[in-house]
């Protein structure tokens, strides 16, 4: 294998449809040629020009067939599973995620959900809309909530779920996780095998996914899970869209098998229309902007330029490395 080459001999392409990450390269005085695009068109257009491509919703596996340059791609989301890992491993390619990039921004967000539907901030927000003043409520069950003393289940127990369960244990919440291994951590009062999910489910008042999207996970929360779940309960998701099948969801939420859900990502993107959880008013939407921070520039070039030195000393695992 070639030497990897000096960063001033690289060309690096950024293609994302709204951050400024070229813009954050260059201001920490990046010596690499550089270019930028924000379409999926210019991006099969120039790609072929690039060592390095920094890219995550614009990629197409398709392209990789004419990119002789192409070394290495820093993907700027930690979710990877657009990319192709055995065509890229055998084109030499190497990928990075940006785990890390972006935990405290999404475990702030899905703490913000859960906050939000416990204390009817959607509600509230849409009262405000129709300039109604809601008054004071009799039926205990249709009030504001507390989070203390209420149990959360995270799925999935990376780096966002566990920051989840180190803010959530602040208010005094029991956390419950569940992950492939065994073991503790602290903030989370147990941890369940997968084949464990719906009798963890069943104790829960919010249920958190944070999880990456994987074969084990695609579907994980069907009819069957949301069944397992209280009708009290509601579902936060801020991992992918696939990770929960949207119709089952549809239907409990009409049916009132859960009492609502917090959204960050659905199954397609932007959320249709023609799709019911638009007028729901159970269900607080956000545009898959968990991640998305003024501070997540900055997050990405840090993770590029510690894997472009890594690359430059020949050293062997890269950080966050997936091929």
């Amino acid at each position: 294998m070639q030497p990897w080459p000096k960063q001033s001999a690289l060309t690096i392409g950024f293609a994302h449809a709204a951050y400024q990450l070229r813009e954050e390269y260059l201001a920490r005085n990046g010596a690499a040629a550089s270019f930028e695009v924000r379409t999926v068109e210019d991006l099969k257009a120039r790609a072929h020009e690039a060592d390095v491509l920094v890219v995550s919703g614009l990629w197409r596996n398709d392209m990789l067939a004419g990119l002789s340059k192409l070394r290495f791609i820093q993907s700027i989301s930690a979710g990877t599973d657009q990319f192709d890992k055995q065509k890229l491993a055998a084109a030499g390619v190497r990928l990075a995620s940006a785990q890390g990039g972006n935990e405290r921004a999404v475990a702030e967000h899905a703490i913000s959900l859960i906050l939000a539907l416990a204390r009817q901030l959607h509600l509230a927000r849409d009262n405000q809309a129709k300039r109604f003043w809601r008054p004071m409520i009799g039926d205990r069950s249709r009030r504001e909530d507390e989070l203390g003393g209420r149990t959360l289940v995270i799925v999935g127990l990376g780096r966002i779920g566990l920051r989840l369960a180190a803010i959530a244990s602040a208010f005094g919440m029991r956390v419950i996780g569940v992950r492939r291994r065994p073991g503790s951590e602290p903030n989370v009062e147990r941890i369940v095998l997968p084949a464990e999910l719906h009798a963890a489910l069943a104790q829960a008042d919010f249920v958190a996914l944070t999880c990456p999207l994987t074969p084990e996970t695609e579907g994980l929360i069907d009819a069957a899970a949301l069944a397992a779940m209280k009708p009290s309960a509601n579902l936060i998701n801020v991992a992918r869209g696939r990770v929960v099948d949207e119709p089952a969801l549809i239907a409990a939420l009409e049916a009132g098998r859960i009492a609502g859900a917090g959204i960050d990502c659905v199954y397609e993107e932007p959320l249709p229309a023609t799709s019911p959880l638009w007028a729901m008013p159970q269900v607080l939407l956000t545009p898959h902007s968990a991640g998305e921070t003024r501070a997540y520039e900055g997050n990405v070039i840090d993770i590029l330029l510690d894997n472009l030195g890594q690359l430059e000393r020949g050293e062997g695992e890269l950080l966050n490395q997936i091929v």
